[in-house]
């Protein structure tokens, strides 16, 4: 069977955004669109040939047939081994610490996360690097570079793939191992956290209702939660990943996953609720009668994480992206850890977690992560809210309660305008950048402004620079605004609104998040005039 080189001509639009390339199915279904960047990929990242290559996404639709193109093109270009993950699954999660563990040459991740998927949905494929993070800017700007001048790729014709069959199969000379997609990603959690805890709180009566949204995570968390440590049959909800995820939006929030929040205000409330995304990078999680923020959840888990057996040796340091709310950085300062502000991206959490700089990190989307693994990991940061719960014996409204009263509390809350035109996100980005000269020392409300400035980042780890990361009204400790263009849609633009306000007295610790943040909102409205620019009534989703 023979390697062929067939000519292509280039597209122009594939530039990797926050985390891989995403576009609609329809896009990546063109000829040659998937052939192309995937060539970009082998052209520029010349440690693949030869080594071992992971391959796997989060069953949306699209998936098989991407996986059999990817796997063909690696036996066409010289990749010695592939592993896929049975069916063609892999949590990015699990993908990531298959790199690692089988000291992979790289990785390619058919996911498109936690955007909507089906025939008219979107699909996204990323590259990551050997280690298991996500390929740094610069590399993905010489992967784009590459895709705009590609004139053929390289593919082996012929032979076949059964992805449902485990075990080796042969493509010319690349060995494919077909694998189980949980068993390694499995080991590496008994290996963090103490199962006999947590199945010991199940059989006192400790209940989970885990929500996988049709998504990458069903499997995973049966196994775990069910199989291995007896949690009661019917704890996870949705457990089947389907092409369509459902027909849902696989975005683990309050409007996409309402009905958690419902269940965790109603009598019949388990003692944890938690839900993940399309790709099982992301987590969302309540308790009964309480919604924990993502930045909430990054603080408490640091303020705790040395109760678990992983990570008993303590926490190096702390990390979060900056549009993150700052509850993480109270508790670095109350333990001497040191605490990074990154941008937006995993890809600069990777760098400080393979220095050693930091232990736990997490960004306000969902994402939280430990140095166990180079992505962001959904059911580990479930899994450690249940190690917490059995080992203190507390529910997470006690938790909240008294982390709150030790530390002070961060109402935050993030506006999402999606699929704006791009001319007019553009247009009221740059009038706030405009206007952010004449803010800092001005008085907004209760409060001064004491920085208005546009976030840039300085990589401890390399020295390497990032501009252009979001613009930021603070009022030094007291309260943010944030406003920043996002990374990860498909079509126009979206533009993502941040609150944040701290309180530190008892008595401003029980509000209502929207009562404690309208005056903010009031100064935001004020200052940025999105609905008034946009024609919107209102965000398209409030998280």
């Amino acid at each position: 069977m023979p390697v062929r080189e067939l000519p292509t001509r280039p597209y122009t639009d594939q530039k990797s955004g926050t985390a891989g390339l995403r576009k609609k199915v329809a896009v990546f279904q063109q000829p040659h669109y998937l052939e192309n960047f995937l060539q970009a990929i082998f052209d520029v990242e010349t440690s693949l040939r030869g080594g071992t290559l992971v391959i796997g996404g989060d069953g949306r639709y699209h998936n098989r047939e991407a996986i059999y193109t990817a796997v063909a093109m690696a036996a066409g270009n010289g990749i010695a081994r592939v592993i896929v993950g049975q069916g063609g699954i892999l949590s990015t999660p699990a993908a990531s610490t298959m790199i690692r563990l089988h000291q992979a040459a790289g990785g390619l991740l058919l996911t498109a996360s936690h955007n909507p998927a089906g025939p008219d949905g979107d699909f996204g494929i990323k590259f990551n690097v050997a280690g298991g993070g996500q390929a740094s800017e610069t590399l993905t700007g010489r992967i784009f570079e590459a895709s705009k001048a590609i004139s053929r790729y390289r593919i082996f014709e012929g032979g076949s793939l059964d992805l449902d069959r485990r075990g080796s199969q042969q493509l010319g000379d690349t060995r494919i191992d077909i694998v189980d997609c949980v068993d390694d990603y499995a080991k590496l959690q008994q290996s963090l956290f103490d199962f006999d805890r947590i199945r010991d709180w199940f059989k006192r009566g400790g209940r989970i209702c885990f929500d996988a949204m049709h998504a990458v995570t069903g499997p995973y968390a049966t196994r775990i939660l069910i199989e291995q440590l007896g949690a009661p049959a019917g704890s996870v909800i949705n457990a089947s990943p389907l092409e369509d995820f459902g027909g849902g939006h696989p975005d683990p929030n309050l409007i996409y996953a309402r009905h958690l929040l419902d269940l965790a205000l109603s009598a019949e409330a388990p003692d944890l609720i938690a839900a993940s995304d399309g790709d099982g990078d992301r987590n969302m999680i309540l308790g009964r009668g309480l919604f924990i923020s993502p930045g909430d959840s990054l603080a408490m888990l640091a303020a705790h994480l040395d109760k678990l057996p992983g990570y008993k040796g303590g926490l190096k340091g702390l990390a979060r992206s900056m549009p993150t709310c700052r509850a993480v950085d109270v508790v670095a300062q109350a333990r001497g850890l040191e605490c990074h502000e990154t941008p937006t991206g995993w890809k600069f959490f990777a760098n400080l977690l393979d220095a050693g700089r930091v232990t736990l990190c997490g960004e306000e989307s969902f994402g939280t992560s430990s140095s166990h693994t180079r992505e962001k990991d959904g059911l580990w940061a479930v899994l450690a809210w249940l190690n917490v719960l059995a080992v203190t014996g507390k529910s997470v409204q006690q938790i909240a309660t008294e982390h709150w009263a030790r530390h002070g509390r961060h109402y935050y809350v993030r506006h999402d305008y999606d699929e704006l035109p791009t001319a007019t996100a553009n247009g009221i980005v740059d009038g706030l950048r405009k206007a952010l000269p004449t803010l800092a020392g001005s008085r907004q409300g209760d409060w001064t402004v004491s920085q208005a400035d546009e976030f840039a980042y300085t990589d401890p780890v390399d020295g390497s620079r990032t501009t252009g990361q979001g613009l930021r009204i603070v009022f030094g400790d007291a309260a943010r605004i944030i406003l920043r263009l996002s990374g990860t849609g498909t079509e126009g633009a979206t533009i993502r609104l941040y609150l944040e306000r701290y309180e530190r007295a008892a008595d401003r610790l029980g509000w209502t998040t929207t009562e404690a943040l309208a005056p903010l909102a009031a100064i935001a409205d004020r200052l940025i005039r999105i609905n008034e620019q946009s024609g919107r009534k209102g965000p398209s989703v409030i998280t």
